[in-house]
């Protein structure tokens, strides 16, 4: 049983005899005779009752045609999707805890505002587990913190955000003497980028904390720094969501040392009408307007 049977098969029901299917069809009425007949044969069950030249539609068949039409509307529905690109169905993107909770309520609101019908799916992670998602075939797309591997990835910059170590209100200075450095210092699952950038940190002023606290959340994270349990290193746009921002103190990185670039990838060669939806707002000039901002601001 294939499309094309059911297509003859449906046409015959649709016009109420072979002759008038053959002729709908462009074929030859002995062509639509033998291939009902084949498809009977290959369900073994017979689709029609014949009174002479009149057929029936019997129960085997109207079971049988109900399957037919969804099945013929869905390889429609799939052939008009490959010709015609455009967003639909479900979109499985990946991003960082900071990402998903500071850049993506607008982004999805933009989104789901341009193309109401894609479904959107979202899984958290650091970079390394959600690259491994995209070439298991497990995403689509994710929003991670580079460096991120070029030869697998296509990429286009998405975010760029301002670094800053973070402490209790009342903590001195951190950076100014080594012998000052934080101790304690609080940290995602290994992978996690910013933990990578906190530890070169210390590693470049040859010292290495004596404790590491590692968390699953920011919110958890920001609760153990208001209480003085350590140091931490995040996105400067996170407090932006943490209401208790005065219980905090901010210390700068260095100029080289407080930047980081949050792009869009996908696997070489795999990019959907639902990425490339994305990529069309992240390069809007509302999201192009505020890069541009916070680069000048770098400068």
């Amino acid at each position: 049983m294939d499309l094309s049977d059911l297509r003859i098969f449906a046409a015959v029901v649709r016009e109420g005899s072979v002759t008038r299917a053959a002729a709908r069809l462009h074929r030859v009425q002995s062509n639509v005779t033998t291939r009902i007949r084949q498809l009977e044969e290959d369900l073994g069950v017979a689709l029609f009752i014949r009174e002479g030249k009149r057929l029936h539609l019997a129960p085997q068949g109207q079971l049988l045609l109900g399957y037919a039409n969804r099945l013929l509307a869905l390889a429609d529905e799939a052939r008009d999707a490959l010709q015609n690109a455009k967003p639909r169905g479900t979109f499985r993107l990946g991003a960082m805890e900071s990402t998903a909770a500071v850049r993506l309520p607008a982004l999805f609101s933009q989104y789901h505002r341009r193309h109401p019908e894609v479904v959107l799916e979202l899984r958290t992670g650091n970079p390394q587990v959600l690259a491994s998602a995209i070439l298991a075939g497990e995403l689509d797309a994710a929003l991670v913190a580079e460096p991120i591997a070029d030869e697998p990835f296509e990429k286009v910059p998405a975010f760029e955000e301002e670094l800053v170590m973070i402490a209790a209100a009342d903590h001195p200075p951190i950076g100014k003497k080594s012998s000052n450095l934080p101790r304690t210092i609080i940290v995602f699952e290994h992978g996690c980028p910013h933990r990578k950038r906190l530890e070169d940190w210390y590693a470049k002023r040859n010292e290495m904390p004596e404790r590491l606290i590692e968390l699953g959340s920011y919110h958890a994270m920001l609760g153990c720094v208001v209480a003085g349990m350590g140091v931490a290193l995040i996105p400067k746009s996170v407090l932006t969501t943490f209401p208790d921002r005065g219980l905090l103190s901010l210390h700068p990185l260095g100029r080289t040392e407080d930047r980081a670039w949050t792009v869009l990838i996908w696997r070489k060669g795999a990019r959907s009408a639902n990425v490339q939806a994305l990529n069309e707002i992240l390069q809007s000039p509302r999201f192009a307007s505020s890069r541009q901002a916070r680069a000048a601001g770098a400068t």
